[in-house]
């Protein structure tokens, strides 16, 4: 069974940093490339990171044009966790995260973390 938990969520203001975390469990994590999503009441989805695992593109991250340069996606397979560092975090961000793999195809989606940007 899917487990997706997401935590680390937090009050931070602009400018300020943050790094949330997700651990997963009931799928070959080391094989899947992974992702953090947010979304705002109202809003679709976002795919904001996306991590490759193994192949020609292990390692490999790519980001949202809007994070680029200041959001950071990491993994350690040893753990079955993926992480998101963020950086000059501006109100724009403040959204639920969540991870989930790169196509959104695992279920159940987990409760995903609150971010506020705030002053």
């Amino acid at each position: 069974q899917v487990r997706l938990v997401e935590s680390g969520g937090g009050l931070v203001q602009p400018g300020g940093s943050l790094t949330i975390s997700c651990v997963a469990s009931g799928f070959t994590f080391r094989t899947s490339a992974m992702s953090w999503y947010r979304q705002v009441p109202g809003r679709e989805r976002e795919l904001v990171a996306t991590i490759f695992s193994v192949g020609p593109a292990g390692g490999v991250t790519t980001y949202a044009d809007n994070v680029k340069g200041r959001f950071t996606i990491s993994r350690d397979n040893a753990k079955n966790m993926v992480y998101l560092q963020m950086n000059s975090l501006k109100p724009e961000d403040a959204a639920q995260y969540y991870c989930n793999d790169w196509k959104a195809g695992l279920q159940p989606w987990g409760q995903g973390t609150q971010v506020t940007v705030s002053s």
